[in-house]
């Protein structure tokens, strides 16, 4: 009889927030090697929360964190980074002093994702590669931000709503740079995302939250047939042209 393998990443029944305030509720997922998951929602339902908590950020009331079958639920969020989770914050949160090559070498490690590769997936990396960080446009910032996370060589992936605010051209970059990185199945990606044409598009699975509880999941293409969950929990919002 053939077993299931173990889910890259699994999430049981976790309840966590900050400080007295609980966020997320029994919240269960998992997401499999070289899978990828939109996690939909309006604003404010736990969607970044559950960003933070898969890396460690927050405190955990109930429940548990499986990382390739062991329970990482207690540790730290640079042990689950060195380990293969990588994460993309809203906020960027690269280093303005430091070149462009600089923030892609500071944390790297080794692996596939070399300065080479980087510099092939983000060509305007390369051409700014001696410009600080304060020196670049928004939309080069959240490039650097996405290949300094690549750059430490993760399984996991997390990105947490990487187009938001960004001219319509850097965002099919963007979006051109994330499924050429699911095409070669060298990691898997938790995707956050306000667009949801553009997550549903680019992802196997999906997953709903409202009020910081998992409402519906299902296969990513048979979310984008399903108007009325979408309308109901998620409001309808499509990509710039």
């Amino acid at each position: 009889m053939k077993t299931l393998a173990e889910p890259l990443l699994r999430l049981e029944k976790v309840t966590a927030g900050y400080g007295d305030a609980v966020v997320l509720n029994g919240v269960s997922l998992d997401i499999v090697e070289h899978g990828s998951l939109a996690v939909l929602g309006r604003n404010g339902v736990g969607k970044s929360t559950l960003m933070l908590t898969i890396m460690g950020f927050t405190q955990m009331r109930a429940g548990s964190v499986f990382w390739r079958g062991r329970d990482i639920s207690r540790q730290p969020p640079h042990w689950r980074a060195r380990n293969g989770i990588g994460w993309v914050a809203q906020e960027r949160e690269i280093f303005p002093s430091l070149s462009v090559e600089e923030n892609l070498t500071v944390a790297a490690t080794a692996g596939e994702w070399t300065l080479e590769a980087i510099y092939t997936m983000f060509p305007r990396l390369a051409e700014r590669k001696r410009n600080m960080g304060n020196q670049l446009s928004g939309g080069e910032q959240q490039m650097l931000a996405i290949a300094r996370a690549l750059r430490t060589n993760p399984s996991l992936l997390l990105l947490d709503e990487p187009f938001e605010g960004l001219a319509p051209v850097i965002v099919e970059e963007l979006i051109g740079a994330v499924s050429k990185m699911l095409a070669g199945r060298k990691l898997a990606i938790v995707l956050v995302e306000q667009h949801t044409d553009v997550a549903l598009e680019l992802t196997a699975d999906a997953l709903v939250l409202e009020r910081g509880a998992v409402m519906h999941r299902a296969a990513s293409t048979a979310l984008q047939q399903d108007t009325e969950t979408l309308e109901r929990y998620v409001g309808l919002r499509v990509a710039a042209d």
